[in-house]
């Protein structure tokens, strides 16, 4: 129990020390006219309080991400902890803040829109398709599992429940983000968070004790910690799909400075509830092998409605029902409106401030991605999952390397994005290649291909702060020969 609390206060130092740190490094001002303000058109752009701001972004970046990922990564033991507390205040909170205020910062634009930017048009077309893409396997995912468990609760059967479920997502994404999502949203937020705090509180009247830590890795099944941990806990620890949902808040800030609490902030809140469902899952059942037997016999599902059940009674289970119904339905619904708004620029060829579909245009656009979304969720859930890990964890990369980038070229220490772009890129490069849903090779020829992939971004990476320097020396002699 000792590593658990130990574990909750690191994340909350996390946002009291580090966020400042990261703050004053990228240089906010007040006095900028942010994106709500100078391009409000009360429908994307509209200024928005930062409380209720903070309480819609944790709940678009979290859903059952938090809960899910660290139930089953809870499986190898309490090194999870580790994970989720260095990863998420060094690499998952700076990776949102980053991609918010980089948003702000460009009039509200997409996550490709600002990779291309700074890694140049050809990352950009390939982080247009695969950021589009994850956003349908995330809205295929995050509505497969809320529709089984509708038919299985109701009269409704699996494919009448994805009906209903994508019709409110054609009609949500259509409407103006203040009519439902700033309206409702916030209140679900405070749903997912009532939900961990129980559960926190529970789990120091549970019969086992949390574990505390080692490094040890205790998963039943003895797959490696490396990479797979780190692919398995996502949200929580570090997450891409958070940059695709930061520029929708990113257009209702209204000060800068708001930023820290909305997008790093809401990236703690969602570390402490990964840091709360990961140690229930490890105490609840004993050992990770119960765990094991719990996840084969009902899947995280299952393993959520056990334990919420049985610590806060009748009231958890309902509570454990309409959360894992509700909560990836609105995952699903703003994957979707943020596919509109990253199509909407990449058909228009503009940046966000002029790619203002009319109405007729913008159903066409959420149309072409709800179909392959609402065709993928009928296959299997296990399937959609594991591509959703991968890719997810490259758009995460992506966004590093485009932070640091964004900091090198404005001369500012970019280390705060290098170190972490450089973790995940070691990640996501031996992932795909062990994993089964990748290439399956062993996992020491994967191990020496990451290894080679990982030396050539860090070569090209070296190359950039050459270049830099050199444009930098460049500048100071043209500057002193003009003074002389």
């Amino acid at each position: 129990m000792l590593t658990f609390v130990a574990s909750i206060l690191l994340l909350l130092a996390g946002y009291f020390i580090y966020a400042k740190v990261v703050e004053r490094i990228f240089g906010i001002n007040d006095e900028n006219q942010t994106p709500a303000y100078s391009h409000n058109d009360g429908f994307d752009y509209q200024p928005m309080s930062w409380w209720r701001a903070s309480l819609i972004q944790l709940l678009n970046i979290a859903g059952l991400g938090p809960i899910f990922g660290a139930v089953m990564g809870a499986l190898y033991g309490p090194v999870a902890f580790i994970w989720i507390v260095i990863g998420c205040i060094f690499a998952g909170a700076v990776h949102d803040y980053f991609s918010g205020m980089m948003s702000v910062r460009h009039k509200g634009a997409q996550y490709p829109t600002i990779v291309g930017k700074y890694l140049g048009n050809n990352v950009a077309r390939v982080i247009n398709l695969l950021s589009i893409a994850l956003m349908i396997l995330v809205a295929a995912a995050f509505t497969a599992g809320p529709a089984e468990l509708i038919a299985q609760t109701t009269p409704l059967t699996f494919f009448t429940a994805l009906i209903i479920i994508f019709a409110y997502f054609l009609v949500a994404t259509m409407l103006p983000v203040h009519k439902i999502i700033g309206r409702i949203y916030p209140i679900l937020g405070a749903v997912l968070i009532f939900m961990a705090v129980s559960i926190g509180v529970g789990l120091f009247f549970f019969e086992n004790p949390v574990p505390n830590l080692t490094v040890s890795n205790l998963h039943p099944g003895e797959l490696p910690m490396w990479p797979l941990l780190m692919v398995t806990i996502s949200c929580g620890a570090i997450s891409g799909f958070h940059s695709t949902q930061s520029p929708i808040l990113a257009r209702t800030l209204k000060k800068e400075s708001e930023g820290r609490k909305v997008f790093y902030g809401a990236m703690i809140a969602e570390g402490i509830i990964a840091l709360i469902w990961a140690a229930a899952g490890m105490a609840f059942f004993g050992s990770t092998g119960g765990l094991q037997a719990a996840l084969d016999a009902g899947g995280p599902a299952g393993v959520v409605n056990e334990i919420s059940s049985t610590t806060l009674g009748t009231f958890g289970g309902v509570l454990a029902v309409l959360g894992v119904i509700i909560l990836p339905i609105t995952t699903g619904d703003t994957a979707l409106r943020s596919s509109r708004m990253m199509l909407s620029e990449l058909l228009t060829k503009k940046d966000a401030e002029e790619a203002v579909p009319g109405k007729l245009k913008s159903a066409l656009i959420v149309f072409v991605v709800a179909a392959p979304a609402f065709y993928l969720s009928t296959i299997d859930y296990n399937f959609l999952w594991r591509y959703v890990g991968w890719s997810n964890q490259v758009v995460a990369t992506v966004m590093l390397w485009t932070g640091a980038v964004y900091l090198l070229q404005k001369q500012k220490f970019h280390w705060i994005c290098s170190v972490p772009a450089l973790f995940m890129t070691a990640v996501v490069s031996t992932y795909i290649f062990y994993a089964p849903e990748g290439f399956a090779l062993p996992y020491d020829v994967s191990m020496v291909i990451g290894g080679i992939i990982w030396l050539a971004v860090l070569g090209w990476f070296i190359t950039q702060v050459v270049k830099n320097k050199s444009v930098k020396r460049t500048r100071r002699s043209t500057v002193a020969t003009e003074a002389s």
